[in-house]
């Protein structure tokens, strides 16, 4: 259903584009009228193609396959329309076309027809497509002028565009399917706690669309707004009067926290350190240096201390204008170390009864990951070997239970795919549900 779909569409757009020959062709009575009849399918068609994604849930998602379905009406229809010229340059077709005037007029309809019906749906991919990115859409515009090369570029922006298409569709309607259920209703409110160099922003999260997918299935989301940079020290104190006060909001008794990186160091410290033990339900990490980064000894030692000063004092001058009140990027460096990790771990080396559940990933090869861990991947994998392009996997692992997410393909899970970061569908693994799966796995153990 979906090919005749497509057919139908390149089939409108072909005869629209080479009306002027095919008339000629093949000598049809009444032309005003035929002209007429597959102008308002043409028009039809440019406003409402035939789309073969069923049940589709939304208006951008809608926009987007009905923009795709005219990209690929465009291919066929212009593969279709080279074919038909050398056909009738070699007279394989009698199309009875004399003098350079006809042939302007059929050259030019066919351009200005299929120029439509390209523009028409670029446009609409452009506008509604978030997988394109910037990256995809730059490219587009810089090799739409060259020959061969933008039809290859436009097969993989139409690839990129469909597969969003189907699966944010499939999302929703999973979504809507066990609405009901609230699987991620777990009986202790969700704290997520990010990792360094980053704060909790309220137009620009962390987490991507991690923290949505999780309330859309039923759990209470809160942030633990530490510090960007500074000491494990200080941000575990600060993370133990968030969840004071998140326990003040919402009545509860206790919390689960989710971390990401430092962060899983921060909770590790509120926990063992600060009393927080009673607090806390579960303690789940997310490719958190438990034991340290090899890397940043290797920096800390090259670097020379007065590029390390000059490079802190910019850093903390414009965290304090973004809301840090007390920024310190050295001690928050210097508290990834493996030394420093060696050095805490024997401070606390349990979480007092908490239950903790560890998970890391690791990149493929260094053009897996995005930009800066595609160039550092190679570096870390150097002194820490597989690597999610900051932390060595040996680094992940604490706790009761490990979830090590093995390489997909050639591309891999980066550090920054485990939040999200860069909102990417990944092929082959599904970062919501992955974060879905694992509240619903504490709901079903009762946190």
């Amino acid at each position: 259903m979906k090919i005749a779909k497509r057919f139908v569409n390149a089939v409108i757009v072909f005869i629209m584009s080479n009306m002027y020959v095919l008339l000629r062709i093949v000598d049809m009575v009444m032309p005003f009228l035929c002209v007429t009849i597959f102008s308002v399918f043409y028009i039809l068609i440019m406003i409402m193609p035939l789309t073969g994604l069923k049940n589709i849930q939304t208006n951008s998602i809608r926009r987007c396959q009905r923009g795709c379905e005219l990209l690929y009406a465009f291919l066929i229809s212009v593969s279709c329309s080279i074919v038909l010229l050398f056909l009738i340059l070699f007279h394989k077709v009698d199309a009875d076309i004399d003098g350079i005037g006809n042939w302007i007029v059929y050259i030019l309809t066919a351009v200005i027809f299929e120029a439509i019906c390209f523009w028409a749906g670029i446009i609409r991919v452009y506008i509604s497509s978030r997988q394109l990115a910037v990256k995809w859409r730059v490219i587009g515009m810089i090799c739409g002028w060259i020959p061969i090369v933008h039809l290859i570029v436009l097969g993989k922006i139409l690839s990129l565009a469909a597969a969003e298409n189907q699966f944010e569709n499939d999302k929703i309607l999973l979504n809507a399917a066990r609405c009901n259920e609230r699987i991620c209703a777990t009986r202790y409110p969700i704290l997520l706690v990010h990792g360094v160099f980053f704060r909790d922003f309220r137009y620009l999260n962390y987490w991507g669309r991690i923290p949505e997918e999780l309330t859309k299935n039923g759990a209470r989301v809160y942030y633990g707004n530490q510090q960007s940079a500074a000491s494990v020290e200080a941000c575990g104190h600060e993370l133990a009067a968030r969840i004071v006060q998140v326990l003040q909001e919402t009545g509860s008794e206790k919390v689960n926290i989710i971390a990401h990186s430092k962060g899983g160091l921060d909770s590790r410290y509120a926990i063992s350190m600060l009393g927080m033990d009673k607090y806390v339900a579960s303690l789940t990490t997310v490719n958190t240096p438990h034991r340290g980064c090899a890397f940043a000894d290797y920096l800390l030692s090259v670097i020379p201390q007065g590029v390390q000063q000059s490079v802190a004092g910019t850093y903390n001058a414009a965290l304090r204008k973004l809301g840090d009140y007390n920024p310190d990027f050295i001690s928050a460096v210097r508290d990834l170390t493996y030394e420093a990790c060696v050095r805490r771990n024997e401070l606390m080396p349990d979480t007092h009864g908490v239950p903790v559940i560890s998970t890391g990933s690791c990149l493929a090869k260094p053009s897996g990951g995005r930009f800066p861990l595609n160039m550092t991947n190679g570096f870390v994998k150097w002194f820490d070997g597989a690597n999610d392009g900051l932390v060595g996997s040996e680094s992940f692992r604490w706790g009761d239970e490990y979830i090590y997410l093995e390489p997909s393909g050639k591309r891999g899970i980066s550090h920054g795919d485990m939040i999200d970061l860069n909102r990417e569908n990944i092929k082959g693994f599904d970062v919501r549900e992955f974060y879905v799966q694992l509240v619903h796995n504490l709901k079903t153990r009762g946190y």
